[in-house]
C-alpha cells in the first residue's frame, strides 16, 4: 500500500520533488529552504496533518525520520532520503 501512495502523490503533482514532513522539524524547514533557494518546486505532505500517512511512507521507503524526500522529475520517483542526503544529491544532479 505504501508504494501505491507514493506513486499516487508523484503522479498527481506537477512539482519536481515530494517532501514528507512533521511539525517542529528543523531538518524539514532546512530542506524546504534549500529547495526554495535552488528554485526547485516541491509538494509537501505533513505527517502530523494526515492520519496514517507516516506508516505507509515508512513501509514504502524504510525511512523512519522526517523529512522523507523524493525526486519526481523522472518517470519513476527516486527516494533521496532526508535532509543530509538532499544536499549531495542536488550537487550530483546539477
Amino acid at each position: 500500500m505504501g508504494e501505491e501512495i507514493l506513486f499516487e502523490h508523484a503522479n498527481s503533482n506537477s512539482t519536481e520533488f515530494l517532501i514528507y514532513t512533521g511539525h517542529f522539524c528543523g531538518y524539514c524547514t532546512a530542506a524546504t529552504r534549500l529547495l526554495d533557494r535552488k528554485g526547485l518546486s516541491y509538494t509537501e505532505y505533513n505527517f502530523d496533518e494526515i492520519p496514517n500517512l507516516r506508516q505507509s511512507i515508512v513501509e514504502a521507503t524504510g525511512h523512519r525520520t522526517v523529512p522523507v524526500i523524493l525526486d519526481i522529475r523522472d518517470e519513476q520517483p527516486v527516494f533521496i532520503g532526508g535532509y543530509d542526503q538532499l544536499q549531495p544529491y542536488l550537487r550530483q544532479r546539477s
